[in-house]
């Protein structure tokens, strides 16, 4: 039985191709395997009125929790400020990513992520479910980065281990914070949060360093392609550059402005299968941009790997079946846009 998030993944391996990123430092122009139609949607960028901001949330407003709710409702998406998580330990760790990236690529392959592992460097993992390949190159952490960072840094790794440890824990803090807020809008009994914070307990955790380099033909080429994550939710921390993008029924693709000192928390999965469809899966994705480059820091949240998945909140019939989180992670694997229509309960 896996125990682990890296052990859910094994069972699913990719091909080296999903998994080497093209050498971006040696690239002048865009090379046709990274070149994606245009949609109509892109060409027409709508204009948004007023109203079509993802919110900004303040943790320490009194009605942060009721803020929340409606942020879930209605976009899936808000920003979060006065987090908790002090700025130099957010700092730091971008700058360690800064580093990482910047290394050149045949150290960074050194840590390439097997075709059935799921941590180290390489694309992003929904690769596979695309024609075209992303501007993007991405590092995931499962755990410890410990075996991972010493095939970069032989000797000294141990600084971007303790920073990435340090960031682990003040956001397993703060994502326990939201979970225990969320559960209770949604009227969730005491007995039935006990995942979240009970120390017996192990909630999957994932940290996922992006990096979005400068791209000769922005227009073209696509930094992450839309997809919704599998967590309950995501806290993402993004460098001062615009690239997010959530989608919101009636309004297109809404740019996620970043703000100093706020994170951006986005929903998943796991929460709208639990919340019954109440709450929003945000569907994103990134643009790239000619002149910048981009970087950003998400850490992935969620129950265990045992824990069934089934709709807690039920003022209606179940709209989804019970699973376990693991045959969840299976079933998206090998279908990514449309996991939650096969677990639907028909």
């Amino acid at each position: 039985m896996a125990t682990t998030l890296s052990e859910a993944y094994r069972d699913n391996p990719l091909h080296l191709h999903h998994i080497i990123p093209l050498d971006f430092s040696s690239v002048r122009t865009l090379p046709d395997s990274h070149a994606w139609p245009q949609s109509e949607d892109d060409v027409h960028h709508h204009h948004l009125g007023v109203g079509s901001r993802i919110p900004i949330i303040d943790l320490m407003d009194p009605n942060a929790m009721e803020l929340i709710g409606l942020a879930c409702e209605k976009w899936g998406a808000f920003q979060l400020k006065n987090h908790g998580i002090p700025l130099r330990v957010i700092e730091e760790f971008e700058e360690e990513t800064k580093r990482l990236f910047a290394l050149p690529t045949a150290r960074k392959m050194k840590a390439l992520r097997s075709a059935a592992g799921a941590t180290g460097y390489g694309r992003a993992r929904i690769s596979p479910f695309f024609p075209k390949h992303m501007w993007h190159e991405g590092f995931t952490i499962m755990g410890s980065p410990f075996d991972d960072a010493k095939k970069i840094w032989p000797n000294d790794h141990a600084q971007f281990c303790n920073i990435v440890d340090n960031y682990q824990k003040q956001m397993k803090v703060l994502a326990e914070k939201l979970t225990y807020m969320i559960f209770t809008i949604l009227g969730i009994s005491e007995e039935q949060k006990k995942w979240g914070s009970s120390t017996n307990y192990n909630p999957c955790e994932a940290i996922q360093l992006n990096f979005y380099p400068c791209c000769p033909e922005p227009n073209r080429a696509m930094g992450l392609a839309p997809h919704t994550d599998t967590s309950l939710f995501t806290i993402l921390h993004q460098s001062q550059t615009n690239g997010l993008q959530i989608f919101k029924q009636g309004a297109g693709w809404v740019p996620v402005h970043p703000h100093p000192n706020t994170l951006v928390v986005h929903t998943g999965d796991i929460l709208h299968i639990l919340s019954n469809k109440r709450f929003l899966c945000a569907l994103h994705r990134v643009m790239v941009n000619s002149a910048t480059n981009r970087y950003s820091l998400a850490y992935f949240y969620g129950p265990p790997l045992d824990y069934l998945l089934s709709p807690l909140v039920l003022h209606s019939l179940p709209c989804f079946r019970a699973l376990t989180v693991k045959e969840y992670i299976g079933i998206k694997d090998k279908n990514l846009g449309g996991a939650l229509t096969i677990s639907t309960g028909d």
